[in-house]
């Protein structure tokens, strides 16, 4: 787990996540520093104590006035309970759907601690405003990123995430092949939806995001991509409906895995 500086306003805690057989994986949450600073995602449950730590590096949680809640996965709620514990001031900002899920997990979020916004919506955080925007492709239909109105900077959860050889801290240090590959698997993966979706209606939903004209799109799975890499992005999300289904290991291939594993601690 470790910290970087993604944009002089944005900071991205981070860890990574190796997935044998198929390459790692950026788990990124954010940081942006505005007037009323806004924590986007909360990192995985499994690393809670580690992204805390991080965290600390680069804000006082007690100054955080946000969570921005993307959506309910393990890996972007891990410290969520932590730190609406430790700030009494937070609210977070979710969607109907994401505090019925949440209440599923036996703690519900405080009522009087969330905040409801749909795609379209804007929630004023004092030195700008952030707007809700739905990403062409997730894996949970309670996904909601946000454009930083100010910067112009879209983040956009798990869309345009990507399995890689290794993370970088910039996505135009990767080749145009090594990206495209990682993302096309990804979302594979990730929105399998996707093979079955209208090409034409897809093609339009990509240049929704295209004219947002993003400065930087930083995905909850991807190193930064700054603007100029917008199309890379788009061209590889384009490619997914018609791009091989992801089929996973069975049990044989499970058990041939356990069995490499066997011999290779006896």
């Amino acid at each position: 787990m470790h910290t970087y500086k993604a944009a002089p306003d944005v900071d991205v805690v981070t860890s990574t996540a190796e997935i044998p057989g198929f390459g790692k994986l950026a788990i990124n949450a954010f940081v942006i520093h505005a007037e009323e600073p806004v924590l986007v995602d909360t990192g995985a449950v499994r690393e809670s104590d580690e992204f805390m730590a991080a965290l600390r590096t680069v804000i006082d949680p007690s100054d955080l006035r946000w969570i921005w809640l993307t959506h309910t996965d393990f890996d972007h709620i891990g410290s969520l309970r932590r730190l609406l514990e430790e700030n009494e001031r937070l609210r977070v900002v979710t969607t109907f759907l994401g505090v019925g899920i949440m209440g599923l997990t036996g703690e519900p979020l405080p009522m009087d601690r969330v905040y409801l916004a749909n795609p379209g919506q804007v929630v004023n955080v004092g030195d700008r405003t952030l707007t809700a925007v739905k990403p062409p492709a997730f894996d949970n239909p309670i996904t909601v990123g946000l454009r930083d109105d100010r910067s112009g900077i879209l983040f956009s959860s798990d869309c345009f995430g990507a399995l890689l050889d290794e993370v970088p801290e910039c996505a135009e240090d990767l080749s145009d092949e090594a990206l495209h590959q990682g993302q096309v698997f990804w979302a594979t993966v990730d929105s399998s939806w996707l093979h079955k979706v209208d090409r034409a209606v897809f093609a339009a939903d990509l240049d929704r995001i295209r004219g947002l004209e993003p400065t930087m799109v930083l995905s909850s799975h991807l190193p930064p991509a700054r603007g100029s890499s917008t199309e890379r992005l788009l061209g590889a999300l384009a490619a997914v409906p018609d791009a091989p289904a992801f089929v996973g290991p069975d049990q044989a291939a499970l058990e041939q895995m356990l069995a490499g594993m066997a011999g290779a601690t006896a």
